[in-house]
């Protein structure tokens, strides 16, 4: 197990972007596959694809350059600047990761309105985002090097949370139904 790790952190080291997106896509995927295993159905393998899809295109690559933007445009581990950093990160980076979210989903899912489930789910996503994301991220940005947070960050930001949400609002029916309140379904289900 030691030798796969130690290849793993030089592979990180070397080409740290590509190791980031495959690390991601893996991770989303994962986290979409445990919620399906979790929710007790069977496997939907097209699902999983299309959470890949996404997380391929956009999300990996997006992460990795908004963090290394956010490091240059905001340097340093004092307080201040990993509360910058914070700030910044939910009021533009959230938004963007959520609305590319549902978007691509939807557009894999060949809906017929693309923006339906945003408009539908963004603010309430958003918001329960809002009630995590600056925890994590308040951790990991001062003990760490760039590198580190990206992996990090890219491990856990929205693969298990993210697939849960919409493998719930799929088994619900939810994409269908209008409104429906994103912070209760997610208690519900813890």
């Amino acid at each position: 197990m030691a030798s796969w790790w130690r290849a793993l952190v030089r592979a990180a080291q070397r080409h740290p972007w590509p190791t980031n997106v495959v690390l991601y896509t893996t991770l989303f995927s994962a986290g979409d596959a445990l919620q399906q295993r979790l929710r007790g159905g069977p496997a939907d393998w097209r699902q999983t694809g299309r959470v890949a899809t996404v997380a391929v295109t956009f999300h990996a690559n997006f992460n990795y350059v908004w963090l290394r933007l956010l490091e240059r445009a905001l340097p340093g581990r004092t307080p201040r600047a990993i509360l910058a950093k914070l700030v910044c990160d939910q009021a533009v980076g959230g938004p963007v990761a959520v609305s590319a979210f549902y978007t691509g989903m939807s557009i894999l899912q060949r809906k017929d309105d693309i923006f339906g489930d945003l408009k539908k789910k963004f603010w309430n996503t958003y918001m329960t985002g809002l009630m995590y994301w600056p925890f994590v991220q308040g951790r990991s940005f001062p003990p760490m090097q760039m590198d580190a947070i990206t992996l990090i960050t890219n491990a856990i930001k929205w693969p298990v949370w993210g697939c849960k949400e919409i493998n719930n609002m799929a088994a619900a029916g939810y994409f269908q139904e209008v409104g429906g309140n994103t912070q209760e379904r997610d208690r519900a289900w813890r």
